[in-house]
């Protein structure tokens, strides 16, 4: 196949794709919990690309592939310039298309950069509140990927003290929670080292 006949196939003028009905994506609450290029924001990403392109699969050099040159790394302006680049390539057009996969890693960034500026905002309490909790649910999300927090898991564990001091017997349930998530072990940033962090940021505050 010509070049010029393969970029007929996958150009796709902006009418064609604007008048599809937005189609719902199971993935892409996990994309934004995760604020990584994660399994789930890729199969996101793909799928995205496919409704835009009408193919089976992803195009060689699209947005997918493009994705995945930054797989497992954190969503960064440079990852959505190069995915907004492969989403170019396969519609011709100067921007991205609403809802498609440039749109979507975009949006991960601008809810990553909100969510760090109400962490900035949060003084610290040394309390598990809803505030803390919310941390330690994003954490077992980085490590999931699942948009919900897994029955048993850290953000269960959590739960149990709600209001109440982190303590050394609340941090050893989450601790517990995180094990059953991770097959065994704690993770460096996770679901306890925010809750210890939460603590001692309360005691130097």
């Amino acid at each position: 196949m010509s070049r010029s006949i393969a970029t007929r196939a996958f150009r796709l003028p902006v009418s064609r794709i604007t008048a599809r009905a937005a189609p719902i994506y199971q993935t892409s609450q996990r994309g934004m919990a995760s604020q990584k290029i994660n399994s789930g924001v890729l199969s996101d990403i793909t799928a995205r690309e496919k409704d835009i392109t009408g193919e089976v699969g992803a195009v060689k050099g699209g947005p997918t592939a493009q994705a995945q040159k930054h797989a497992n790394e954190r969503i960064s302006p440079e990852a959505v310039s190069d995915i907004t680049e492969g989403e170019r390539r396969v519609t011709g057009e100067d921007g991205p298309v609403a809802g498609g996969p440039a749109a979507m890693a975009q949006s991960i960034v601008t809810d990553a950069a909100q969510s760090s500026q109400n962490s900035n905002n949060h003084t610290p309490s040394g309390v598990l509140d809803s505030e803390t909790i919310s941390h330690i649910t994003a954490a077992e999300k980085e490590i999931t990927g699942s948009s919900e927090p897994a029955k048993g898991g850290p953000t269960a564990m959590a739960q149990k003290h709600t209001g109440e001091p982190i303590t050394s017997e609340s941090l050893h349930d989450i601790t517990e929670g995180e094990k059953k998530i991770t097959g065994g072990k704690r993770v460096k940033g996770g679901p306890t080292s925010t809750a210890q962090s939460e603590l001692g940021k309360s005691r130097n505050a």
